[in-house]
């Protein structure tokens, strides 16, 4: 499993509409993206569960590189270039996934946190450990799924979970989910990926 996500963040004033009509329109074309695991169409709106800007940030997690670089290469991902400008497009090495007990709703919001890979730790204690939090995300009420992983040049952890209500049980940014491609969503491994 490889993770990944880009964000474009708008003008405080900007028209949130426009990105739900985007998606509205052009969401579905990834609904059988060979190679997807899953990518949840997201977004933040300042003053809306606590975030500070406007913000557009899909998060994908791919079972395979060649669905990801046929994705970014291949022409699909020049649409949110054009309209928005090239991002930076974070890329994070699976460590765990886990489906939860709410793994047949839609998912309405989203949880991204990231944090920074301490100094000093024992590396296989402190991955064994991000995976087990994996497996306690998906086991809280609401959960319809939570992954992590890890970017190694930059030392950061990322957690992820889609939840099937308005609280979700999990600590970060919280995105609206306004659609979800999951063709891959069962081919992707479950549990510890090591």
């Amino acid at each position: 499993m490889h993770a990944m996500q880009y964000e474009f963040t708008l003008p405080a004033d900007y028209d949130m509409g426009v990105i739900r009509s985007r998606v509205a329109r052009v969401g579905h074309l990834l609904d059988g993206w060979d190679g997807l695991g899953t990518k949840a169409y997201l977004l933040r709106e300042r003053g809306v569960h606590g975030s500070p800007v406007n913000q557009y940030g899909p998060f994908y997690l791919w079972n395979t590189m060649e669905g990801m670089n046929a994705f970014l290469w291949g022409g699909a991902f020049q649409g949110p270039v054009n309209d928005f400008g090239r991002p930076r497009v974070r890329q994070w090495t699976g460590l765990a996934y886990a489906e939860g007990g709410a793994a047949d709703s839609p998912a309405g919001l989203a949880v991204r946190r990231r944090q920074p890979v301490p100094e000093g730790v024992e590396l296989a204690a402190f991955m064994a450990d991000a995976a087990d939090e994996t497996e306690r995300l998906a086991a809280r009420d609401g959960a319809v799924l939570a992954a992590a992983a890890v970017d190694t040049r930059a030392w950061e952890l990322v957690h992820f979970s889609l939840w099937a209500h308005d609280t979700p049980k999990a600590e970060g940014d919280v995105y609206q989910v306004l659609h979800l491609s999951a063709p891959g969503r069962g081919a992707l491994p479950r549990g510890r990926q090591w």
